[in-house]
């Protein structure tokens, strides 16, 4: 997938856990797990504004893209 969740870094960075983060953003524990896994297909631009407030980070700190062949990807969701 050519793009990468870096959650779990940025949770370190911040020492803090994915319960905490879920508490202060208002978002289920299991939909954080998803997107730290790097499983979600979209993220709404409310979620990342709250995961960027509590971080305290950018968007471009949580999400990197990576250059690769995304028709392939597309092929093996099908």
């Amino acid at each position: 997938m050519p793009i990468i969740v870096k959650l779990d870094d940025l949770l370190h960075a911040r020492r803090m856990t994915l319960s905490e983060l879920s508490d202060r953003v208002g978002i289920t524990l299991a939909n954080l797990s998803i997107l730290k896994t790097g499983k979600a297909k979209a993220i709404r631009f409310s979620t990342l504004n709250a995961l960027c407030r509590e971080l305290d980070c950018r968007p471009g700190d949580l999400l990197d893209h990576v250059p690769g062949d995304e028709e392939a990807d597309d092929e093996t969701d099908a």
